[in-house]
């Protein structure tokens, strides 16, 4: 640990985090940001253009890394057309974890 360094964290989609988790804690990691803009997993897939993902140990990742560590935070982006219905779904899946929800607002770069 570094003199005066009070957090260390990560922001992930959550893919291999089950997997590096222990190793990361022992690192010193006390904080991660899960970003999770669907709960989908078809959607989930498209999102981070990977197929066979399982979106369902989503649930596993954040109750864990919500016990392991001292904050975690979700950030999830809301897309018209894509996931605004999913808003209260998100509510309701995280509000009685020890996590904070960010919902981001999209912000497309088309000019």
């Amino acid at each position: 640990k570094l003199e005066g360094l009070k957090t260390i964290a990560v922001t992930t989609n959550g893919i291999n985090l089950t997997r590096l988790l222990p190793r990361l804690k022992e690192a010193g990691l006390n904080a991660i940001n899960i970003s999770l803009d669907t709960l989908v997993p078809a959607k989930f897939e498209f999102i981070v253009r990977r197929k066979g993902t399982n979106l369902s140990s989503k649930a596993t990742v954040l109750i864990l890394a919500g016990i392991c560590l001292l904050y975690l935070q979700v950030n999830c982006v809301v897309m018209r057309g894509f996931n605004e219905d999913e808003v209260l779904d998100f509510v309701d899946f995280t509000k009685d974890l020890p996590v904070d929800v960010r919902f981001i607002e999209y912000m497309p770069f088309d000019g």
